[in-house]
């Protein structure tokens, strides 16, 4: 909104400093400043308010260090991150612009799922709250809308460079010539990244057109299902991850901010051009969105870390896994999500090897084993004797490395 009302200043009265608003950088460091600043301000009045419902937490004993003093910590803390994000978004961003509209959904979509979940366990008494069935048939509800937007909507194009010797001729005519004209012009694409491969491209409509090119026409059916897949993985996986004070926070809020960079450079088509990397027209404005969300995750962190004042619930762990998948598939960086989003992999991975392997091994011996001592992943070190605030750092130290990997990424063909 704000920027809307210095647009207009600017361009009926060339108001003072208004045409700043009209910069990336400038409203992205805003944005940042001002989650910042709700996140640590008003995120103590939330604390109180919930607090003042009693909306504590209930902790099971499970053995582990530390684990009774947690009781009664408010939780549905992830309110403070929702708010936090889309006040600065509203009021910086262009709202017209459809990744912005696809990010606020994405929001509220997950966010109400979370807060039904966290609302059924706190005020109905039912432990398991939200059933699992519907949880994913919210996540799969969210992958068809993200899927079919991305893959339909006018909007969303990309411009691919032409052909290297046409681009050879014009810069051979013209040394200096501008980047965007060795693009093509924009256009619908089923492309995104894959690493480790020449080009770095990968197109889903090749799934099924070697079998027969006509198929083609069928691409956004694999699309709209790669993106059901993606949201739930990690929806789910961030949700694992909230398990110990500041995990899943810190976690995401390196993930995000290396997703930012992607967002950027792909809406840049100068970077684009010097990186050899898709050129996604209008997607630099999800910085903007970015920069609130880090802002929020870190203000969040002022109450969460150890030892925690609140906890964010799944009213924050889901909301915070689907805005990085959509975000990821804006980008088109979803098939990074493995390695940049590897804590997140872990956490499932660990859950899904120990109770596969307690089955069977119940089934087979007629006692279940484990692997691990217990799962998610970070509970196994507890287990092991390690303090939750050093599983967290180290935690924290392995997601920068996985960034950094994933930017590298990008230059390995």
């Amino acid at each position: 909104m704000l920027y809307y009302l210095f647009e207009y200043l600017e361009q009926q009265f060339q108001f003072p400093g208004a045409s700043l608003f009209g910069f990336l950088t400038f409203r992205a460091a805003v944005a940042i400043i001002l989650s910042l600043l709700i996140s640590t301000i008003f995120g103590k009045r939330i604390i109180r308010f919930l607090q003042k419902k009693q909306v504590g937490e209930t902790i099971r004993d499970l053995g582990l260090e530390g684990q009774v003093e947690k009781a009664g910590t408010p939780t549905m803390g992830g309110i403070i991150i929702i708010l936090a994000t889309l006040i600065p978004v509203l009021l910086l961003a262009k709202l017209e612009n459809i990744y912005i509209i696809l990010l606020i959904v994405t929001t509220i979509w997950m966010g109400t799922i979370g807060f039904i979940d966290d609302y059924i366990k706190k005020f109905k008494n039912n432990k398991e709250g939200l059933k699992g069935r519907f949880k994913v048939l919210g996540q799969v509800g969210l992958g068809i809308i993200v899927g079919a937007t991305v893959y339909f909507h006018d909007d969303v194009t990309m411009k691919e460079k032409l052909p290297e010797e046409q681009q050879i001729i014009l810069l051979a005519e013209n040394p200096n010539i501008s980047p965007s004209k060795l693009f093509e012009e924009e256009a619908k694409s089923t492309k995104t990244t894959i690493p480790f491969v020449k080009g770095n491209e990968f197109d889903y409509a090749d799934l099924i057109t070697w079998i027969s090119p006509e198929l083609s026409k069928y691409a956004w059916i694999i699309f709209i299902l790669a993106s059901i897949i993606i949201i739930t993985a990690v929806s789910n996986g961030a949700n694992l991850t909230d398990g110990i004070d500041g995990l899943a926070a810190g976690t995401s809020a390196i993930i995000v901010l290396t997703l930012g960079i992607f967002a950027w450079v792909s809406g840049n088509i100068i970077f684009s051009d010097y990186l050899d990397i898709m050129y996604i027209p209008r997607v630099e404005e999800i910085t903007i969105y970015i920069a609130a969300f880090v802002g929020a995750l870190i203000g969040f962190l002022w109450y969460n870390a150890y030892p925690a004042q609140v906890f964010m619930g799944d009213t924050g762990s889901l909301t915070i896994g689907g805005i990085i998948a959509v975000i990821a598939i804006a980008v088109r960086k979803e098939w990074l999500i493995p390695v940049l989003c590897g804590i997140f992999l872990a956490e499932n991975l660990s859950v899904i090897m120990q109770v596969s392997y307690f089955k069977y091994t119940r089934k087979k011996y007629g006692e279940g084993r484990r692997i691990f001592k217990m799962s998610p992943l970070h509970h196994h070190y507890q287990k092991s004797g390690y303090h939750e605030s050093k599983i967290v750092t180290r935690f924290w130290i392995i997601g920068i490395l996985l960034a950094i990997i994933s930017i590298v990424t990008l230059k390995i063909r």
